[in-house]
């Protein structure tokens, strides 16, 4: 069982920055990938950031350039640093991490940007 706890939502207005952190402890833990994804009310849940256990990562279009994913291995924390926020970003944000074998998701966080 792993568990997955995400911190640092909240309400920012436009053009401000959140920090966005998920812990994941669990035992025998072996997390191939860590990523972040967010949902709108009515919406599918989509992709925003994802980061290897390598440093490899990858962005969704709608973020690349006010967006920065970071991991601590040794602590199984990923980040998500996001400047220059925009309404559109409003949220829940969800924290994924996976392995071969399997895929858990944190139980999100609220963020809201106001114009």
């Amino acid at each position: 069982q792993v568990q997955l706890v995400e911190s640092g939502g909240g309400l920012v207005q436009a053009g401000g920055s959140l920090r966005l952190s998920c812990a994941a402890s669990g035992r025998g833990l072996s997390i191939n990938v860590m990523g972040w994804y967010r949902q709108c009310p009515g919406k599918q849940r989509e992709l925003v950031a994802t980061i290897t256990n390598g440093g490899s990562t990858n962005y969704a279009d709608s973020v690349k350039g006010r967006c920065t994913i970071s991991r601590d291995n040794a602590k199984n924390t990923v980040y998500l640093q996001m400047n220059s926020l925009k309404p559109e970003d409003t949220a829940v944000y969800y924290c994924k991490a996976s392995s071969t074998w399997w895929a858990y998701w944190g139980q999100g966080t609220q963020v809201t940007v106001s114009s």
